[in-house]
């Protein structure tokens, strides 16, 4: 069987997600983040250092979603699962998804990096947030 795969739906989320992250870093909680990390926000990135973040960012955005598509496919061949609400399926892949790989990643920056709860929060939410809306756009792109 084949995966029923929508390539639109994931360049969607790719730059829906890549507009979540500029929001969420630099105008929602950026000064925070900044602080946390250590960063003086006076000292700002050169173009090249930008470019490159940006382009390792939107390549990272790819893979999640690409990915993520192909799970929530997958998912789509468990009797029964089809006759759930969308939100439903919205919501079980990106929470489990960020329960099961992300969260705990995030954890251990906290018990091994000595990282603070607050940066845990932020960048927890985020990975939340990402899911969340890759999520919907492909579900409802599906």
């Amino acid at each position: 069987m084949e995966l029923p795969i929508n390539y639109t739906a994931i360049v969607i989320a790719v730059v829906a997600n890549f507009v979540l992250g500029f929001l969420w870093y630099t105008p929602l909680f950026g000064n925070a983040w900044a602080k946390e990390m250590g960063f003086d926000r006076s000292v700002k990135p050169s173009g090249g250092e930008m470019a490159k973040g940006m382009i390792i960012m939107v390549i990272g955005n790819f893979l999640m979603a690409y990915v993520f598509a192909h799970n929530m496919a997958a998912w789509t061949f468990v009797p029964g699962m089809n006759e759930m609400p969308k939100i439903g399926t919205i919501m079980n892949s990106a929470i489990f998804t960020w329960l099961g790989f992300y969260m705990p990643i995030d954890l251990g920056a906290v018990a091994w990096e000595k990282k603070s709860w607050k940066l845990f929060g932020i960048n927890t939410g985020y990975h939340l947030a990402m899911l969340l809306v890759a999520a919907a756009i492909l579900t409802y792109m599906a």
